[in-house]
């Protein structure tokens, strides 16, 4: 008697995916998301001892303070995709000093300095948000995330995540916008307009952008 192999579901449809502003009810997709892309785009899970830490340092502080500036792809009622961040991250820095870190410090208790591990380094990242602001980067006060599941990437989502972050970041004062990447999503924010700037690079690329010029007309691939 033979066997019949379910079919493989097909992939949703491009048109099926938007981009909307951040809502109240996806913050658990964020998490997720952020979990899921925490390893230079790839899948973090297992890989800490606790997974929740990333999104704690990553996406919840921005939820929380400024959801305005969060937007997220939704593919057929299912969050795949966002990005989120700071007109200000000088200001932002103080709000996460006095009202996120008392929110999450009992769950992470400083490490000994020097850090040895990654769960350490990134507990030790979450007690000096001091950290996101450098003299080289000031000059450029918003700075943001983007995450795209892979079934978002590929169709023009980053580009509009991106669009849809600069008009609000500009709107909330914010003339310039700096973040840090890794080698592998470098060129999609050259593409995007981004500037290098060498100067600023620590842990990862760093990269500056107007945020009153324009995007290049030309879609590209995330």
């Amino acid at each position: 008697m033979s066997t019949q192999v379910p079919p493989t579901p097909p992939r949703p449809s491009r048109s099926s995916q938007r981009i909307r502003p951040y809502q109240a009810e996806d913050w658990d997709a964020v998490y997720d998301i952020c979990v899921r892309t925490g390893a230079m785009g790839e899948d973090a899970r297992g890989l800490l001892a606790d997974a929740s830490l990333l999104p704690d340092i990553y996406a919840g502080p921005y939820l929380t303070f400024e959801p305005n500036l969060a937007f997220v792809v939704e593919d057929a009622g299912r969050v795949v995709g966002y990005t989120l961040g700071t007109a200000n991250t000088a200001a932002f820095i103080e709000t996460w000093r006095e009202r996120w870190l008392p929110r999450v410090a009992s769950r992470y208790p400083p490490p000994v300095e020097p850090t040895r591990t990654t769960d350490e380094w990134l507990v030790s990242t979450l007690h000096h948000p001091e950290r996101m602001l450098t003299p080289e980067i000031a000059p450029y006060p918003a700075h943001l995330h983007l995450d795209l599941l892979p079934e978002a990437r590929g169709g023009g989502n980053g580009r509009r995540l991106l669009e849809a972050f600069f008009l609000a970041a500009a709107a909330a004062g914010a003339h310039s916008v700096h973040m840090g990447t890794n080698a592998k999503a470098a060129p999609f924010f050259a593409r995007m307009g981004f500037a290098r700037l060498p100067e600023a690079d620590h842990n990862n690329l760093v990269f500056f952008h107007g945020l009153t010029g324009p995007l290049p007309s030309a879609r590209a691939g995330t």
